[in-house]
């Protein structure tokens, strides 16, 4: 006597658990044909696209100065022409968001901190830790974000 393997004897055999994970596997997720697709909206393969979010361009960034970008808790300052730096936006005292970018340093509203554009280390207290690099990458007139 042979015996057919069939989806309900599996199901049946490997209890709720087992049933649960053939059918997430046997579910969609990808295109009409089951497959997932790693193509960017323009039909790149994903891989080969730009890296990261753009944030701004070039020219939005002053010498000198920066700007904040509030959502991605990220800071992008030029410090000297064509040179940017990208840093968190988090103040390292208690974790205010920072609010300017003005007379070569970033500023925290909350307690006064200062960091310093080019390199984001502490220029007047009561911070005592420099804020974290972010890491960009400038390529032509458009400055991504890299890291998550």
């Amino acid at each position: 006597m042979t015996y057919e393997t069939t989806r309900r004897t599996v199901l049946l055999a490997t209890g709720a658990t087992g049933a649960a994970a053939l059918v997430a596997a046997c579910g969609g997720g990808g295109d009409d044909n089951g497959s997932t697709s790693t193509t960017s909206p323009t039909g790149q393969d994903a891989t080969s696209a730009p890296a990261g979010r753009q944030l701004a361009s070039t020219d939005e960034i002053p010498v000198g100065g920066g700007k904040i970008f509030k959502e991605e808790e990220v800071v992008v300052t030029q410090p000297e022409q064509g040179q940017f730096k990208a840093f968190s936006a988090i103040c390292t005292h208690q974790r205010c968001l920072v609010g300017s970018v003005s007379d070569g340093t970033i500023n925290c509203p909350c307690h006064g901190s200062r960091f310093q554009i080019a390199d984001g280390s502490v220029a007047g207290g009561p911070a005592t830790r420099p804020l974290p690099t972010e890491q960009i990458t400038v390529e032509k007139n458009s400055i991504r974000l890299t890291s998550a």
